[in-house]
């Protein structure tokens, strides 16, 4: 009991570092984005502002099934889940919109460079913080647990796809790169906020998992 209890208490505190994380990543990457007038990474930013919302709910998930590892999503978590679908579809609107107007207008940033850089820690992380939520899931047991796990696999993969393109804008110079990126990420959003709308209706764990 003692070391299940420890266990609980680190998969808490993996929930809450993901949500300072979070909070650091997205004033970072929104201020970067603005200044370099990058989008990709601003929308960047804007996500991981989400993912903060999101993260709230996971600590709470975290909190409740260790009181009772059978019981099901409750109040809290689904307006959480809810709030974060339309969150997400919000922030799908702004950059479709965004990334159509630079297309149109032939907008460039200034540099990509911090891009490269925070979507380079971006993945470190993310891969640290699956591997650790995976472990401790295992261990317990826990399925909700391990979905949110496979869950953190997005943020890796929208950490990837800033990368791509804010690579090779650096290093090419090639024109619209950084809005086909932006489209890129707003695919995976729109991809996040419809499986939170699925997630607040019913009481199955996280669709990546499937």
């Amino acid at each position: 009991m003692e070391k299940q209890d420890k266990l609980y208490r680190i998969a808490l505190a993996l929930a809450l570092f993901t949500i300072f994380y979070n909070i650091a990543e997205g004033v970072i990457s929104t201020y970067l984005g603005f200044e370099d007038e990058s989008l990709a990474l601003f929308g960047f930013g804007a996500d991981s502002f989400i993912e903060v919302i999101s993260g709230l709910g996971i600590a709470h998930m975290v909190l409740r099934i260790q009181r009772n590892p059978d019981s099901n999503r409750d109040n809290f978590e689904r307006t959480a889940l809810r709030i974060t679908g339309v969150a997400f579809y919000l922030l799908v609107v702004g950059l479709v919109v965004s990334s159509i107007y630079n297309i149109w207008t032939g907008h460039k940033p200034l540099t990509t460079f911090w891009g490269v850089i925070i979507s380079a820690i971006s993945i470190l992380v993310m891969w640290i913080l699956v591997w650790w939520k995976r472990k401790v899931g295992r261990q317990l047991n826990s399925a909700p647990i391990l979905a949110d796990a496979n869950c953190t696999l997005v943020c890796v993969y929208m950490s990837i796809i800033l990368l791509v393109s804010s690579g090779i804008y650096e290093i090419f110079k090639i024109p619209y790169i950084d809005s086909l990126g932006t489209l890129g990420l707003a695919y995976f959003a729109f991809s996040e906020g419809k499986e939170c709308f699925e997630k607040a209706r019913s009481n199955k764990h996280c669709g990546c998992t499937e």
